[in-house]
């Protein structure tokens, strides 16, 4: 008998039917032998329309605290609803909160990241033989508030709670059959990939593939936790994710990325002494606020320009904070452009093949294409470019790594090594 957590996004439980197919999945897994844990996030659209109801009610931002309120009963109907299913099956299945299921995190709303889970509640039901639904997305902060993950948050839910019962398995059931070399709906030949390490999904999670959040990735790495992506709609074979991958002949970049969620800013004419940045970037830091690509010119006349990237939904608040700051840091005039995207390479052997980011930058020159700013790391390449030509570089460089077809490969250049 192995302990499995079983989690299913918001088109796996849409409606009562998807919902009813739901639970008996589950209930095969029980009646094959199985001690099961099911982590649900809200059904379908839910969390849109209770956010767009909130809109209705406020003029302008509503306070965090109460959107946690408010966005948290989403789950707490589909946990509901899919232990009724699978009670009416004759399974007995119990549903749980996340703070009856002892879920822990930050004093943070909107975006709290889990200090701990005392899952005590859980481990007594699977003990009584109990299939126990946990709602996603969701915690409690040790002062008693409500909090959220932040959207995609169910997925960490899953993966922690996993590593916290020592779950021989945690699957990850989604709309798409695994992790694909690409968008499929834009590269028709994608490749469903049967394997993909820890650190290439977690690069390809932060920089906009959205199968997986990051901070599951994250959590799977830290705790071991043996994950699989697959299919609610299908039987078909997911794609595991692990320490490490067996790499194909020739494949070098294991998957492309992107992210339309990218706002750049630029703050002109920073007086150039020591500090500057440090004082700018703590107080975003202190809001909470995710900067990504900072690239800064050279000083003219005294003073320097620099840019960052950050999400499009937090554009406005960092233009705030930088505001706010201009009394301190003295800049000049800052700048914003949106309609960005962020297309990213990763793959675990471009670390050691020269030439990668030389082909990415050529394939993107020959399609006539400028790059605003580029971002690299041991595994990844990401620059930034206009929105309007994303299909046609995703579509480029898809095949021009080889992973069109596996008869093509890259093989490198001479010119670098990235």
């Amino acid at each position: 008998m192995s302990l499995i957590v079983m989690k299913f996004g918001g088109s796996s439980v849409g409606d009562a039917e998807r919902m009813k197919r739901v639970a008996q999945r589950i209930v095969r897994r029980k009646q094959a032998g199985h001690q099961c844990v099911v982590v649900v996030s809200a059904m379908g659209d839910t969390t849109d329309e209770l956010i767009d109801l909130s809109k209705q009610i406020c003029d302008g931002p509503p306070p965090a605290r109460e959107m946690d309120m408010l966005l948290t009963t989403g789950e707490q109907v589909s946990v509901s609803l899919l232990s009724m299913a699978i009670n009416s099956l004759g399974e007995k299945a119990i549903s749980y909160t996340g703070w009856q299921s002892g879920i822990y995190t930050e004093a943070v709303h909107a975006r709290a990241r889990i200090t701990d889970i005392q899952p005590l509640r859980v481990l007594s039901s699977i003990e009584q033989g109990q299939i126990v639904i946990v709602a996603g997305f969701q915690g409690m902060s040790e002062t008693g508030e409500i909090t959220t993950l932040g959207r995609g948050g169910s997925d960490t839910t899953a993966v922690a709670l996993a590593a916290a019962i020592n779950a021989d398995l945690c699957e990850i059931y989604t709309d798409v059959d695994g992790i694909y070399t690409t968008d499929p709906r834009i590269v028709k030949v994608a490749k469903k990939l049967q394997e993909i390490s820890y650190d290439e999904m977690l690069e390809l999670a932060h920089l906009g593939a959205a199968v997986l959040h990051p901070r599951a990735v994250e959590y799977a790495k830290n705790y071991n936790v043996s994950l699989v992506v697959r299919s609610s709609f299908t039987d078909n074979e997911g794609t595991n994710v692990k320490e490490e991958a067996v790499m194909e002949q020739g494949i070098v970049v294991r998957g492309i990325a992107y992210d339309k969620n990218v706002a750049r800013i630029s703050i002109l004419g920073v007086p150039e002494k020591p500090g500057q940045l440090a004082k700018l970037f703590s107080e975003l830091a202190k809001n909470h606020l995710d900067v990504d690509i900072i690239v800064q010119s050279g000083v003219t006349g005294g003073s320097a320009d620099f840019s960052f990237t950050t999400s499009l939904t937090d554009r406005e608040r960092a233009l705030e904070i930088i505001e706010q700051t201009r009394g301190v840091i003295g800049y000049r005039e800052v700048t914003f452009e949106e309609n960005l995207v962020k297309v990213s390479i990763v793959g675990a052997g471009m670390v050691s093949t020269p030439g990668v980011a030389a082909t990415m930058f050529q394939v993107i020159s020959d399609l006539g294409v400028s790059i605003s700013l580029v971002s690299t790391s041991e595994i990844k390449v990401s620059c930034v470019i206009d929105q309007t030509h994303l299909a046609d570089v995703i579509r480029a460089l898809h095949s021009a790594y080889g992973l069109d077809s596996t008869e093509q490969a890259f093989v490198g250049g001479p010119s670098e090594r990235r």
